[in-house]
């Protein structure tokens, strides 16, 4: 699209994530207005929405379900002051979430969005061990390739080193691990990589002492590895661990909770039950930010005590439990509901994954990864040796939106998360583009 002197003159006065303004004027993208599955743009042209506005839109762009309820919510109130009390709705929406979360998870939090998630699900965790006999329980370990949010605490979680550099030294008591993807060329099976990774949070532990570790922390499948896909014996090996040395399990669900994956939460796709979840994106479609940390309810004994003993949980936001966001995520967690879109992501998923797997006709695919409408297509420059062909997805990243198609690309994979309202033949058509766009790419790189 072609920019105005004033559009261009305001894209200089700010910035955005993890891209170079002067990049972006090559190819900029002006947003202008969104309904269901699609985009358009200040010249009108219309995109494909196949990431669901990062992993965000779970019913689409504005929804009439989740607009109507933001409507009535504002004729009422639209913020509650944090520090002197909480609104009627807010209290609604923790009632509902504690419907469809797994098993005890029922004491919530709602927050601002995924990094205020991860950022309370830390805080909360060493505050609990305090007070529960383990104060030198501080440490946590994570996977490398893992992202866990943009606050000091979220980022040293992670382990995505280049957006992170820039800003070390990061928090002390943070470790890792690799995640199993990388380590699957040593292995005889997917199996047995998935084994040997999960049991290599057990060898931290041990040597680092378990009294002093405190929680592990992970996205049940990890987007910026590639959409990073573990067996469900890889989380019963977590799970019995921490059991076994008093740590708690960590779901970082910011992409993977309501409906994504084929449940509600991708702990009940993987059958184990996490210590805390903490989500994002999706939770109110995008309408208007929302999150929670949702922790065992047997935890929250931790944090009750006379006035005069000081032990409530020692955080807080100012936007956090917010009840105009609270009433679209009412809305949203109904939607899901009652109309059981995560069982039909399920559906559409394989469905999804099918149609994906008939790009390896063109030797570039590796894999196709996920689960539900969460997919990722792993790039390389043969399937022979299986090396990685980063030309391709940088070429790819211009294809696509040439194309009028939006979707999460790396250099050496790509990601399709569509809305959970689409249908097959929305799946057809986002299939049709991103063929048509790894086409034209192969092309521009000489393939």
């Amino acid at each position: 699209m072609k920019l105005t002197r004033r559009q261009e003159g305001l894209l200089k006065q700010t910035f955005l994530d993890y891209r170079q303004i002067t990049d972006f004027l090559r190819n900029p993208l002006i947003i202008d207005r969104a309904e269901g599955l699609y985009y358009w743009d200040s010249d009108g042209r219309r995109y494909f929405d196949g990431i669901g506005g990062i992993f965000v839109a779970t019913l689409g762009h504005r929804h009439p379900r989740v607009m109507e309820a933001m409507r009535r919510q504002m004729e009422k109130v639209t913020f509650t002051p944090p520090l002197h009390g909480i609104s009627d709705v807010t209290l609604d929406f923790i009632e509902k979430l504690s419907a469809v979360t797994p098993e005890n998870l029922d004491f919530i939090k709602p927050f601002s969005g995924g990094s205020e998630s991860i950022e309370s699900a830390l805080k909360f965790t060493r505050q609990y061990f305090k007070q529960t006999g383990h104060p030198g329980k501080y440490k946590f370990i994570s996977r490398y390739f893992g992202y866990h949010g943009g606050t000091f605490g979220g980022m040293s979680a992670s382990g995505t080193g280049s957006r992170k550099t820039k800003f070390e030294p990061q928090m002390a008591g943070f470790l890792k691990v690799w995640p199993p993807n990388y380590y699957r060329d040593r292995f005889s099976s997917w199996e047995e990589c998935n084994r040997f990774c999960a049991r290599m949070f057990e060898d931290v532990i041990v040597n680092e002492d378990p009294e002093t570790v405190a929680g592990i922390i992970v996205e049940p499948i990890g987007n910026t590895g590639g959409i990073i896909t573990p067996t469900q014996e890889y989380y019963r090996i977590l799970r019995e661990i921490c059991d076994r040395h008093q740590v708690l399990l960590i779901f970082d669900e910011v992409i993977t909770g309501f409906g994504r994956t084929g449940a509600m939460f991708a702990a009940q796709s993987y059958g184990v039950t996490p210590d805390i979840i903490c989500s994002g994106k999706g939770l109110s479609s995008g309408a208007v930010p929302l999150g929670t940390m949702i922790a065992r309810q047997d935890m929250a004994c931790a944090f009750y005590g006379k006035p005069e003993d000081d032990i409530q949980f020692a955080h807080g936001h100012t936007f956090a439990g917010n009840p105009l966001a609270c009433a679209a995520g009412i809305a949203v967690l109904d939607e899901i509901v009652e109309k059981r879109l995560d069982r039909r992501a399920g559906e559409l998923g394989e469905h999804l994954a099918g149609r994906l797997e008939k790009l390896k006709r063109y030797g570039v695919v590796r894999e196709v990864r996920g689960r539900g409408l969460l997919r990722g297509v792993e790039l390389v420059r043969d399937t022979e040796t299986m090396e990685p062909f980063p030309e391709l997805g940088a070429a790819l990243k211009k294809t696509a939106l040439s194309n009028g198609l939006i979707m999460r690309i790396d250099p050496s994979w790509f990601a399709l998360a569509p809305a959970l309202i689409c249908t097959e033949e929305d799946i057809a058509e986002l299939c049709g583009l991103v063929e048509t766009s790894l086409r034209d790419a192969l092309k521009a790189v000489g393939r």
